[in-house]
C-alpha cells in the first residue's frame, strides 16, 4: 500500500506548443524537484497523516492517494491563489498540475477530503518543515544570512465586523440551535418553552439599522437593548438548564446507544458555546447599561473565533482589524527564514532579541545588518546594545532626535539597509494578496497558525525555484 510517495512517473504524450505554458509549468518542476531533494520534509508531512490516510482509506476502498499527493496540491492551492475547491478543479483539468501532484491520469481527490487531510497537519509540523527548507537552502548557498530585515502584519480571521447588537444574535442564534437540536433527540430535557429566534433577530436589525439622526435618542436604542439582553438571558439560563440536564442523563445511561452520540455533541457544544455568550452579554450590558468602556483585553470579537484579537495598526485605509498579528524575518532574496504567530498582540521591540537568536543558530553568526521599522524602537541605550552584535542596526527612533541620533540615521550604511528593509513590504503584499493570506478561512487559531506555516512554505519554494531559473 502506497501511503507515503508514488515514485512511479507517468509518460507525457501531449506537451504544450506554447512557450508561456512550459514556463509557466517549468516552475512547478524545479518546485518538484526541490521537494524531492529534501525527503526529510515529507516524511514530517507523512507523520501527521499517516492516520488520517488510514482512516480515508476506510471509508473508501477506492483511495489511493499519498502524503506526496497531498502536499504538492496543497502547494499549489497556496501558489495558484485558489481555494480547496478551486484547486480541486484546476489540477483535475490541466496536465501539467496532475504531473507536478503526481495524480497523473487517475482520479482527481473530492474538496471535502482535501480539506480532512490539510486539518491533519499540525501547525508545529509546518514549522520543522520550514525550518527543513531553510536548511537546504543554506547548504546549497541559495542564502546567506549576512542581512536580515523585520515586520509584522495583521493576518484577519474570517468574522464579521463585531458590534454589540451582532454578537448577541450571533449568540442567540446559535445557542438556539443547539436548544432546538436537543429538543428533536430528547423533548422531555427542553421542556415545551418557546424559543424567540424571529423577535431577537427583529431587535437587533432594529438596533444596526438605526441612522446618526436617531442616535440622538438614545433611550430608543437602550430599551431595544434591554429587550435584546433579556432574551438572550432567558435562553442562556434555558440552556445551561439543559444541558444540566443532558449531562446527567449521560451519566446515569439513560438513552440508547444510538442517540448517546448525538447528545454527547450537543452537550459539548453547548459547553463550549454557552461560557462564550455570556461573556457577549456581559460585555454589552457594561457598555450598555453601566456605560463602562470595557478594555479591548476583555472584549471577545467572535464567537466563532473567540482568540481574535483588535489590532490597531492605524493604517490609512483600514484603522483597525480583527485576527492575529504575524512577524516575519527575511533575508535577501526575499527568503522568510522565521515566522511567529501571536496570539495575544505584542510590541515588536520585544521580538528583535529572539529573533537575533534564531537567526545566528541558523547561520552561525549574527547578521551584519538588521533593518526594520520605527514600531521595533526600544530605546537608545537598547539600540547600543543590539550594535554590540550587529554591525548596522537600522531602526529608527520614534519621536524627538539629538544631533548624534539624527547623524547616525544620515549615515550611508543607515540609508542603504532603510532600502533593503522596505523590500518585506512588498513581500508582504505577495502573501496577501497572491497567496490568500490576507484573511484565513480555516477555523481555530491552531489551524490559523497552520496556514501562516503552510504559506510561507509555498513562498519560499517559489523564490527558490525563482532562484534556480
Amino acid at each position: 500500500m502506497r501511503c507515503k510517495i508514488d515514485r512511479q512517473e507517468a509518460l507525457e504524450f501531449e506537451p504544450s506548443n506554447l512557450k508561456v505554458t512550459n514556463e509557466y509549468y517549468r516552475r512547478y518542476e524545479t518546485i518538484s524537484r526541490l521537494l524531492d531533494e529534501s525527503p526529510a520534509i515529507l516524511d514530517r508531512i507523512h507523520r501527521d497523516l499517516l492516520g488520517a490516510l488510514a482512516e480515508e482509506r476506510q471509508r473508501n476502498r477506492a483511495f489511493l492517494y499519498t502524503s506526496d499527493n497531498v502536499l504538492r496540491i496543497l502547494v499549489a492551492q497556496i501558489c495558484e491563489g485558489e481555494s480547496l475547491r478551486g484547486i480541486v478543479v484546476r489540477v483535475d483539468d490541466s496536465w501539467g498540475l496532475r504531473r507536478f501532484a503526481r495524480i497523473h491520469h487517475g482520479p482527481m481527490m473530492d474538496y471535502s477530503t482535501l480539506c480532512r487531510l490539510k486539518n491533519a497537519i499540525r501547525p508545529k509540523t509546518w514549522n520543522e518543515v520550514n525550518e527543513l527548507l531553510t536548511e537546504s537552502a543554506i547548504e546549497t548557498e541559495s542564502i546567506v544570512g549576512d542581512e536580515l530585515r523585520l515586520d509584522t502584519t495583521a493576518v484577519e480571521t474570517n468574522i464579521h465586523f463585531p458590534t454589540d447588537s451582532t454578537l448577541l444574535w450571533d449568540t442567540y442564534r446559535v445557542v438556539g440551535r443547539l436548544v432546538k437540536r436537543a429538543r428533536e433527540i430528547d423533548p422531555e430535557a427542553v421542556g415545551t418553552r418557546r424559543l424567540q429566534a424571529r423577535k431577537a433577530k427583529r431587535l437587533a436589525v432594529a438596533i444596526a439599522r438605526r441612522t446618526r439622526r436617531q442616535r440622538r435618542k438614545p433611550d430608543d436604542e437602550k430599551h431595544a437593548y434591554a429587550a435584546l439582553f433579556g432574551l438572550v438571558d432567558a435562553l442562556l439560563t434555558w440552556a445551561a438548564e439543559v444541558c444540566a440536564e443532558l449531562d446527567r442523563a449521560l451519566k446515569d445511561d439513560l438513552y440508547e446507544s444510538v442517540r448517546v452520540t448525538a447528545i454527547q455533541a450537543v452537550a459539548r457544544d453547548l459547553a463550549h458555546f454557552l461560557p462564550l455568550g455570556q461573556r457577549v452579554l456581559d460585555q454589552a450590558r457594561r457598555r450598555i447599561e453601566h456605560g463602562e468602556k470595557v478594555p479591548s483585553s476583555e472584549k471577545l470579537y467572535s464567537l466563532f473565533e473567540p482568540e481574535t484579537q483588535l489590532l490597531v495598526r492605524g493604517k490609512a485605509h483600514r484603522h483597525i482589524e480583527f485576527g492575529h498579528m504575524v512577524l516575519l524575518e527575511q533575508v535577501r532574496g526575499n527568503f522568510i527564514t522565521g515566522y511567529e504567530v501571536f496570539a495575544k498582540k505584542t510590541m515588536e521591540a520585544s521580538t528583535v532579541d529572539p529573533v537575533l537568536g534564531r537567526h545566528e543558530r541558523r547561520f552561525g553568526s549574527p547578521p551584519r545588518a538588521l533593518a526594520a521599522d520605527k514600531a521595533f524602537y526600544e530605546s537608545m541605550p537598547k539600540l547600543r546594545e543590539i550594535e554590540q552584535r550587529v554591525e548596522v542596526v537600522a531602526i529608527g527612533k520614534m519621536g524627538r532626535r539629538t544631533d548624534a541620533e539624527r547623524e547616525r540615521e544620515e549615515t550611508a550604511s543607515y540609508k542603504y539597509a532603510q532600502r533593503f528593509r522596505a523590500g518585506i513590504e512588498g513581500t508582504i503584499g505577495f502573501v496577501k494578496r497572491c497567496l490568500r493570506l490576507a484573511r484565513c478561512f480555516n477555523k481555530s487559531y491552531d489551524h490559523f497558525v497552520a496556514t501562516v506555516g503552510a504559506t510561507v512554505f509555498a513562498h519560499n519554494l517559489v523564490v527558490l525555484a525563482r532562484g534556480y531559473g
